[in-house]
């Protein structure tokens, strides 16, 4: 993702809302900043940006430029239960826009074979789907599925990161890029920096790109805990040095 942030990109949100799953789920940004608005994040609806990527200015140019990199689905999952009705017609919208690169994360990886399109096959070239294992116990059961799935781009998000991961081994050529970052919010949990660099030692070990993406609002190093502000937790994480670039 870091390689990608340089290039242009879009958002899109084709729905809104999700029920929380797993232990990485316990201090949601969506449900934080819905609550603000007095809305219910765990109503999952359509959003008017549903056809977004073919919507045309009045110029009949599409308003997402073609080469961007689309941050799809970023205020729900992409597979959550509740969506499935519209599902279809959003991949289909991929498919069609083959000069767009699309990229969601999910914590419902376990669901993508009930939920891929018919001529999915291997994957669409255009589709990186990032799969979240904040905590060992999701390693253990988020990692297999992950690795057998059909997707040509896949990047594994230890975000918020919960616990120390070992991923036993498994990390090699068939994922692109691992990136980790603490929690946001006052409500936040701590993150080890330890936890952090023996995730990047993983990484350098299979070759594989490791980024270092925020540090959360509570950071423990070497026995300090660091109480770091929203603003500040990508510069700091930045400021560390530690990404790696890795051979893919």
């Amino acid at each position: 993702m870091e390689n990608k942030i340089s290039e242009k990109s879009s958002m899109w949100n084709p729905w809104h809302g999700c029920h929380k799953l797993s232990a990485g789920c316990q201090h949601c940004y969506v449900y934080r900043g819905d609550s603000k608005r007095g809305k219910d994040s765990t109503i999952v609806t359509k959003t008017e940006k549903f056809h977004l990527p073919l919507q045309r200015k009045k110029d009949k140019t599409y308003k997402i430029p073609s080469g961007n990199l689309v941050y799809t689905c970023f205020t729900s999952d992409f597979l959550v239960e509740e969506a499935d009705e519209w599902r279809a017609e959003a991949w289909e919208m991929m498919r069609q826009r083959q000069d767009l690169h699309f990229l969601f994360i999910t914590k419902r990886i376990d669901r993508l074979n009930e939920c891929l399109p018919p001529d999915w096959g291997t994957g669409y070239d255009n589709v990186t789907i990032c799969c979240t294992m904040e905590n060992q116990d999701r390693v253990d059961f988020r990692l297999p599925l992950y690795k057998a799935a059909p997707i040509k781009h896949k990047i594994i998000i230890c975000e918020p990161l919960l616990t120390a991961i070992d991923f036993n081994g498994a990390l090699g050529t068939w994922v692109e890029q691992v990136v980790v970052g603490g929690e946001s919010g006052k409500e936040a949990r701590i993150c080890n920096y330890d936890w952090v660099l023996d995730i990047r030692r993983q990484c350098i070990e299979h070759e594989i790109s490791f980024w270092f993406k925020q540090t959360g609002y509570r950071l423990l190093k070497e026995g300090r805990e660091y109480r770091i502000a929203r603003h500040f937790q990508h510069s700091q994480a930045r400021k560390a040095g530690i990404n790696y670039q890795g051979n893919r």
